[in-house]
């Protein structure tokens, strides 16, 4: 019984030891290829919009008002 237990104890840091390799091989290629599309495709990456400076009070009201009523509702 021993020797199954030290045969599958081996056999599951075997495993774990795979798949942490691959994973780690994995974020080096991601990181690799987003480099490489930033340095030859500088305008494929998305720009993200800006919020606005300054939001209408009316719309702040309104926005804490539905979640103040949909917490009452649902707490």
């Amino acid at each position: 019984m021993t020797e199954q237990i030290r045969s599958g104890v081996e056999l599951m840091f075997a495993g774990m030891g795979i798949v942490f390799i691959f994973l780690a091989m994995l974020v080096v290629a991601i990181n690799l290829m987003s480099a490489l599309v930033q340095r030859y495709f500088p305008g494929a990456t998305p720009k993200i919009p800006s919020m606005p400076s300054s939001i209408d009070k009316s719309t702040v009201a309104a926005i804490s008002a539905a979640v103040h009523q949909y917490r009452k509702k649902h707490h």
